[in-house]
């Protein structure tokens, strides 16, 4: 028995952890893409960009491993049905069940894996993830003056250079625009060439322009927008310093986003969904009250204690009334009307804001569990399937694998969504996928165990014959 269980769990490990770094290589991959104009350009260094693809690979653990458990589980067992290992298992004693049992505790360890790597790993990687995102995607792109090209990314001056040399530094027919005063063009500088180098530690482009003139309009004398008056310098050499400091990468503090709700693990999301809980419910209490006190006359007459000669006739008060006085009172109670109507509409529309970003702190705490049940529950999907199809490698498993995890992720998001809306309980909503796949394994475990083909070719073939035949007698007494 032990040789079965080495002999099942070493057929499984090899396709379980190809499939997961193939799984987190494309999810690695679509990141890039949807990120990349966020990255190119912008003269990063190597070492920020593998940074960043290992949080970014961290953030995807979740959503690759159970996809590697279904595709592995589906290979791995198709694998031995094909090879008829486990028809030897079954004619040795050993049925289905035994043969999944090493598989099944291993699957049981990678879930409590998967739910400690949610909790204290995936907040940790999220936040080291996000924080150097925003860093990169604030930074400027690298200073890459091109000819012919007004280059507006220098705070405060926009520079044109008409043409460079091969070397990159000598220049020739260039016009800076100073506008660190705010005033347009005012501060104009020409020249015909030129040489444009840094200073060895990056800090600074040193433009050194040679054969040109300073145009300068002078806007402190009285006058000045009828005269224009401005003065112009000649020069024959002129150094002007740029800071390069806007093109640094600044490192966002970590505190920043820290009570993110995907920077946050489960004691810490319990807090926070308490402190959001007790603020919701004072901001009902006073609109409660508020409600109260606008709308007294709505509350219920308590008829032990009514007083008909308190009674007010309102409208004999309304009818005794000149014209002048009931257009004004009828002008108020609209006036009041609609207010009070804003005033209830806002205030729906703050507690239903305040809730769905409870919510969101809500769905991922059920988020830690459904992910690391989903990889127990797409094993007792998998290894039956398997099973059944008696088909190994990357072809049909696949296939099958995807087509499953797509209808389990779909199903995730869909729940997710209507529960932010608000139209589905987080128990409900964040558990749906689960319920809707617990059947499925289920039917196909009772299959597999009892050597079902439900997706043999031949037992398809056999049954659509079976059927047409019968058509066929029925035609031909007819």
């Amino acid at each position: 028995m032990k040789k079965i269980y080495l002999l099942v769990i070493k057929s499984y490990i090899e396709p379980l952890v190809m499939t997961f770094f193939i799984a987190l290589f494309i999810l690695v991959m679509q990141f890039l893409w949807k990120y990349i104009d966020d990255l190119v350009g912008k003269g990063l260094e190597w070492y920020l960009i593998a940074e960043l693809l290992f949080y970014a690979s961290a953030t995807f653990v979740p959503l690759a491993l159970p996809l590697a458990i279904l595709i592995s589980s589906l290979m791995t067992f198709g694998s031995l049905g094909e090879r008829y290992e486990l028809v030897s298992m079954k004619a040795a004693g050993v049925s289905l069940q035994k043969a999944m049992r090493p598989l099944i505790i291993l699957s049981i360890l990678i879930s409590l894996f998967t739910f400690y790597f949610s909790n204290n790993i995936l907040p940790i990687a999220n936040l080291k993830f996000h924080t150097l995102l925003l860093d990169i995607r604030e930074k400027k792109l690298t200073l890459n003056i091109k000819e012919g090209i007004f280059y507006k990314d220098l705070d405060g001056y926009i520079i044109r250079v008409g043409n460079k040399e091969s070397d990159d530094i000598h220049i020739h027919d260039v016009i800076i625009y100073n506008h660190t005063d705010a005033l347009g063009n005012i501060d104009v500088t020409l020249a015909k060439s030129g040489k444009m180098e840094t200073t060895p530690d990056g800090r600074y482009m040193i433009f050194t322009l040679f054969d040109g003139y300073n145009y300068i309009e002078k806007v402190d004398v009285r006058g000045h927008r009828k005269s224009r008056p401005f003065e112009r310098t000649s020069f024959k050499e002129q150094s002007q310093r740029f800071d390069l400091q806007a093109f640094e990468m600044n490192h966002t503090d970590e505190g920043v986003l820290k009570d993110h709700y995907m920077m946050l693990n489960l004691k810490q999301l319990n807090h926070t969904i308490d402190s959001f809980n007790r603020i919701i419910d004072d901001r009902f209490d006073r609109f409660s009250i508020s409600f109260e006190k606008n709308f007294h006359f709505y509350k219920t007459l308590d008829s032990s204690n009514f007083q008909p000669n308190t009674f007010v006739d309102t409208a004999q008060l309304f009818n005794n009334l000149n014209m002048h006085d009931r257009a004004e009172g009828i002008s108020k109670a609209l006036s009041n009307t609609r207010s009070n109507a804003n005033s209830i509409q806002s205030s729906i529309r703050d507690l239903d804001t305040r809730r769905a970003h409870v919510n969101r702190y809500v769905i991922t705490g059920h988020e830690k569990f459904t992910l690391s049940f989903a990889c127990l529950l797409l094993f007792f999907i998998g290894a039956p399937l398997g099973a059944i199809i008696r088909k190994g490698g990357l072809g049909l498993p696949v296939v099958i694998s995807v087509i499953f995890f797509i209808f389990f992720h779909i199903a995730s998001i869909t729940g997710k969504k209507y529960v932010i809306a608000g139209v589905l309980i987080p128990e409900i909503g964040m558990w749906i996928a689960s319920a809707l796949l617990i059947p499925i394994g289920l039917f196909l475990t009772f299959k597999a165990t009892n050597d079902a083909p439900i997706l043999d070719a031949d037992a398809w073939r056999k049954a659509f014959k079976f059927i047409l035949d019968l058509r066929n007698l029925n035609s031909g007494k007819k």
